[in-house]
């Protein structure tokens, strides 16, 4: 798929992402058969989930005649970066609604949204936490104008949507695919793409995240007007919780990246992998089981 910018910029969206097998003697010691979905390869400014998740939003907002997008994040919020990036591609204006104080020194995520055309603004922490809430959307759209809004994430019935797509792409048999899990859409999306007995595991990168387990359920409502059953949340690798890291997950991305030549995020992937590998290592898969594993 290819577009182009206002300043004629093209953007080349590599789709199918390419899938690739692990060879791994840990792997190997089970009988198991591990490939990676390279959805990080999708595009270096909006890549993985986040075009997925974006994918039918944008096209959602150019069809109710939008010319700008409002959405929310943290100030280290990847999600902002590439809605920043869609909206230059895609021609719209973008607004980012940032989660606490002002940043009067902007970091590199802020700068680089602000590089690509996001105006920022910042609601303090109490009430950003109502951000959905109809006094607080109308006010940003006072005085901001009518905007189309994309939930922090792209967590949305859109954002479901796109995610869905992902398991069509995949040629290869598989039993199990597993990704990060931050709000939920994308084993949400996942878990309702797959086909017969083929099971969506998702690891959860927060502390205190058993809430996914309903918000998953609310977005497959939203997103297909029903729910599927064929997939689990792992509570059990988040590592002290969003954002956080601990010497022995440093350890597991560097022994990784000897091995297999592939820098893990530390944020959402590492936390996936790690856990994908101790329960492969504890034998909760059956020998002959083929996973795929998604980096976004």
């Amino acid at each position: 798929m290819e577009t182009s910018d206002r300043d004629g910029e093209a953007l080349a969206i590599v789709l199918p992402s390419p899938l690739c097998e692990v060879r791994d003697d840990r792997l190997q010691a089970h009988g198991v058969r591990l490939y990676l979905k390279r959805d990080d390869l999708i595009h270096p400014e909006i890549p993985g989930n986040k075009w997925r998740k974006l994918k039918y939003n944008l096209a959602a907002a150019k069809d109710q005649g939008h010319t700008r997008l409002l959405t929310f994040g943290g100030a280290y919020s990847n999600h902002l970066r590439a809605v920043a990036a869609a909206g230059r591609y895609f021609g719209f204006e973008t607004i980012g609604v940032i989660r606490g104080e002002e940043h009067r020194r902007l970091n590199d995520s802020l700068a680089y949204a602000v590089s690509r055309g996001m105006q920022l603004t910042y609601l303090d922490r109490a009430t950003y936490r109502r951000k959905a809430e109809r006094d607080v959307l109308a006010k940003l759209t006072d005085e901001f104008g009518p905007c189309y809004v994309v939930p922090e994430g792209g967590s949305n019935g859109p954002g479901v949507q796109g995610c869905a797509e992902l398991p069509g792409e995949i040629e290869t048999e598989f039993d199990v695919i597993c990704c990060a899990c931050g709000t939920g859409t994308t084993v949400a999306g996942i878990a309702a793409g797959l086909t017969g007995g083929q099971r969506a595991l998702g690891f959860a990168v927060l502390k205190g995240g058993r809430f996914l387990d309903d918000e998953v359920r609310r977005l497959q409502h939203e997103a297909f007007s029903h729910e599927t059953d064929n997939w689990a949340i792992d509570y059990e690798f988040h590592f002290g919780g969003y954002a956080k890291r601990t010497p022995e997950l440093d350890a597991f991305i560097s022994d990784f990246e000897a091995r297999d030549a592939i820098t893990l995020d530390w944020v959402y992937e590492a936390k996936m992998m790690y856990g994908l590998f101790d329960r492969i290592a504890s034998g909760a898969f059956a020998p002959g089981t083929t996973i795929v594993a998604v980096l976004s």
